[in-house]
């Protein structure tokens, strides 16, 4: 069964899938980490792959940038093909001042400006929230490899270019640690349908210290997340 946005079929998707924003990184993944590597899904060139790392069976997908569209990749993964598990590798750009580029950063919460949450028409705020076996697991498996990691809230954002120059400022007064733009819709797709999900993050850009990383680098540098990612599936 494939869907308009997927061409696999049901069986050819793991259990767990690590989605990183861009589709070119869940290449880079598959042909580095992953063994028996089959590609699954090219629509609209959001490569999919399954492949075994350390004998064990993981996909791979792009999820696109914004929380449409990851919306859209993850409501199918969950939905058609029995995947219970997604977990976004991706970059954010840093609102604290002690974190710095290529910091390893897990989402405990994200909050959000968009109205993802409005469809489900509930009598008050939602918070989206990562599945704490993921999160636990995943800060042991950094601890246990020497990997510095941070958790706490982070920002899911529908604007990349906004024109309210000022609400970085309010956003980091508050303790968000990050801005990115798909964990809340992950994280309330997880929670609607029942499933798990995880939001880890390399810092590939300061917003206060003018630090970042060219593109190829965001694509190919973020072994350590990659890594513990892949333990964590």
């Amino acid at each position: 069964m494939s869907t308009p946005h997927n061409a696999a079929q049901k069986g050819d998707i793991a259990k767990t899938v690590l989605m990183p924003g861009d589709p070119l990184r869940a290449k880079y993944i598959a042909e580095t980490y992953l063994e028996d590597v089959k590609c699954f899904n090219t629509v609209r060139n959001m490569f999919g792959y399954t492949g075994k790392y350390k004998g064990k069976e993981i996909s791979v997908m792009g999820g696109g940038m914004g929380m449409p569209s990851v919306g859209i990749y993850s409501y199918e993964l969950y939905s058609f093909y029995d995947v219970e598990n997604i977990i976004r590798i991706g970059s954010a750009g840093a609102y604290s001042d002690d974190i710095n580029v290529r910091d390893l950063v897990i989402g405990m919460g994200a909050c959000t400006n968009s109205n993802w949450a409005r469809q489900y028409n509930l009598p008050g705020t939602f918070a989206p929230i990562a599945d704490y076996d993921l999160l636990r697991k995943a800060v042991d498996i950094a601890e246990g490899k020497g990997i510095k990691v941070r958790v706490g809230n982070v920002l899911s954002s529908d604007t990349f270019y906004d024109a309210d120059s000022t609400c970085n400022d309010r956003w980091k007064k508050m303790g968000v640690m990050c801005v990115e733009m798909e964990a809340a819709a992950l994280y309330m797709n997880a929670a609607y349908l029942g499933k798990k999900a995880l939001c880890m993050l390399t810092i590939s850009d300061h917003i206060y210290k003018n630090e970042e990383l060219s593109a190829e680098e965001r694509q190919t540098s973020f072994h350590e997340m990659m890594e513990v990612a892949l333990e964590l599936a």
